[in-house]
């Protein structure tokens, strides 16, 4: 081996660690600006916040793969209004939440909603709304506790199926080199994704701002990629079957603009709970909560005159 090769060898080698590290810690000082609160859960640090009247019945909202509970904004008002006292909380890695170790899989995500909804002493009755993977998360959380669940409303949810280009479907598929370049040049791909989704009117202020902001905080991109590679790597027929079984209303709301993820999720769906209400938005991309937060109220309020 050339004595000129090894530097940039070990350069590289050394690229997603110092990356990594220049990225900004999630820390006490960091964290003093967040509105809400935080649970010292047993799995970790979790930021969340209540909305609207105390004695209101309790929603609880799950947000997506790369977007904090502030994407939430605009469409807890609506729900406020509605009566519904909301729950919102930043998945670990996400938001003012610890990052945590340990592959982000459905078990991952269900301990901390279980240890969170145990933590704030909500024991039943909620009205569980998931976006994108949140949906996900969601749709496996009521699968293992739909004695917890009245409702269940699903927005543009993960899995029933998913878009992806052929360098994230690589960057997933490829331990080492897909890390690696994740951990190097992923933030600057969330970035660029961010400036052509910006041309998206939003109804949540500064939106695509602080999702760029997201992507240079430790431990963000590794749960980015955690999540990809273990929940999101399957669909979740299974989850589907056993809430078709149980006695819990579920409404799934679509985007028919929405690139992230396919229509066919609402067949597939369809014929796995033919009992499901869906609605679709013409022309919603698959920003629901905030670009078209409106018509997801209507369509809340049009599946809660029917159960």
């Amino acid at each position: 081996m050339s004595i000129f090769l090894l530097p940039v060898i070990i350069i590289l080698i050394a690229a997603p660690f110092i990356a990594e590290r220049r990225r900004k810690p999630m820390s006490t000082e960091t964290r003093k600006g967040a509105a809400g609160r935080f649970a010292n859960l047993p799995s970790g640090v979790t930021h969340y916040q209540w909305h609207g009247p105390k004695d209101g019945a309790v929603a609880v909202c799950v947000h997506g793969l790369t977007t904090p509970s502030y994407v939430w904004d605009a469409l807890v008002v609506g729900l406020n209004r509605m009566g519904y006292r909301v729950l919102t909380y930043d998945l670990y890695g996400r938001g003012y939440s610890d990052s945590v170790k340990g592959a982000q899989d459905a078990e991952f995500f269900n301990r901390q909603l279980e240890e969170l909804l145990l933590d704030q002493k909500v024991d039943g009755g909620i009205m569980l709304i998931g976006y994108s993977m949140g949906g996900a998360i969601a749709t496996c959380y009521g699968a293992k506790h739909p004695e917890m669940l009245e409702r269940l409303i699903l927005l543009a949810p993960a899995g029933l199926g998913i878009t992806q280009g052929r360098l994230p479907t690589f960057v997933r598929n490829t331990p080492i080199v897909g890390d690696w370049i994740m951990m190097v040049l992923g933030g600057w791909f969330i970035r660029k994704g961010l400036k052509t989704a910006s041309n998206t009117p939003s109804e949540v202020p500064n939106v695509y701002d602080m999702q760029a902001a997201d992507t240079l905080v430790q431990g963000f991109l590794p749960a980015i990629l955690s999540s990809q590679r273990n929940l999101l790597a399957n669909e979740l027929v299974k989850e589907h079957k056993t809430l078709a079984k149980s006695a819990v209303p579920i409404a799934a709301i679509w985007g028919e603009a929405d690139t992230v993820i396919p229509l066919s999720g609402l067949g597939k769906l369809t014929a796995i709970n033919h009992t499901a209400r869906q609605t679709m938005i013409p022309d919603a991309p698959h920003s629901l909560p905030h670009s078209h937060p409106h018509q997801v109220i209507i369509a809340i309020q049009e599946f809660l005159r029917e159960v």
